[in-house]
């Protein structure tokens, strides 16, 4: 497993999704060209049956200068870290995890939803505290999509980790919306429509579309202890207006 050395929590998100396949992918190449952002996918799963989330945001993205950080840890079967590793017997340990050296702004992918395991004590959710970063979730659009999201909701307000924004992949769906808004008081940033072409040129349209970082990024109270090690304790920035992307399509 690669270890990278440590380095104080540069500008980025981590993104998180409801569930594995939900467009986390499609998002982080958005929020890479939009931000100018460095990526990083920590944990890649799945690479026998199908090429890395890296390349894949690589091949999204076109030339133009982006760095992708490799993976710490590449493993063969579509299963959860946890399982995964233990299939090739390697172990894990979220907690030697730290965030690649970068001078831009950094995206980081997380793998499937905030409780999938990483290894023997850590879910991706620890992952996400333990990195800094304000997070980015990405849900459906579709029939289901109100109960899914308003508990990765409540599961990030119970730790305490500062959320920018909700990104909805799927048909437009103006009631969901309206729902996760109310009910899970958060700002929707941008609704993704289905695409004809997922290619770079789509992938700027969209980024076009995104709020600039610095004026959806959480701000820092002082800081107060929190359980396994977590200090930072953010909260919300001032409500923005959403932005959507009701002009383009994708997935």
């Amino acid at each position: 497993m690669r270890s990278h050395s440590a380095a104080p929590p540069a500008p980025g998100a981590f993104v998180t999704g409801t569930d594995t396949d939900v467009g986390k992918t499609l998002v982080s190449a958005i929020l890479v060209k939009a931000w100018q952002a460095d990526y990083w996918k920590p944990y890649q799963t799945g690479v026998a049956d199908a090429c890395s989330d890296t390349d894949t945001v690589a091949a999204l993205l076109g030339p133009g200068g982006h760095t992708l950080h490799p993976p710490a840890c590449i493993l063969q079967a579509p299963l959860a870290p946890w399982a995964a590793a233990r299939l090739e017997g390697v172990a894990l340990n979220a907690a030697d995890l730290r965030l690649p050296r970068t001078q831009a702004p950094l995206v980081v992918e997380g793998a499937g939803g905030l409780y999938v395991p990483i290894d023997e004590r850590h879910m991706m959710l620890d992952l996400a505290a333990r990195l800094g970063l304000p997070l980015v979730l990405v849900t459906r659009s579709t029939l289901g999509t109100i109960n899914h999201t308003l508990l990765s909701l409540q599961a990030l307000a119970a730790r305490q980790l500062p959320v920018m924004g909700v990104i909805m992949n799927g048909p437009l769906s103006p009631g969901n919306r309206k729902a996760l808004e109310h009910f899970g008081h958060t700002r929707i940033l941008a609704e993704i429509p289905p695409l004809p072409r997922v290619d770079a040129a789509a992938i700027a349209r969209m980024a076009a579309g995104i709020p600039p970082l610095a004026s959806i990024l959480p701000s820092p109270p002082p800081c107060r202890s929190q359980p396994d090690g977590i200090t930072k304790n953010y909260t919300s920035a001032h409500p923005l207006p959403a932005q959507g992307f009701s002009n383009h399509k994708s997935i």
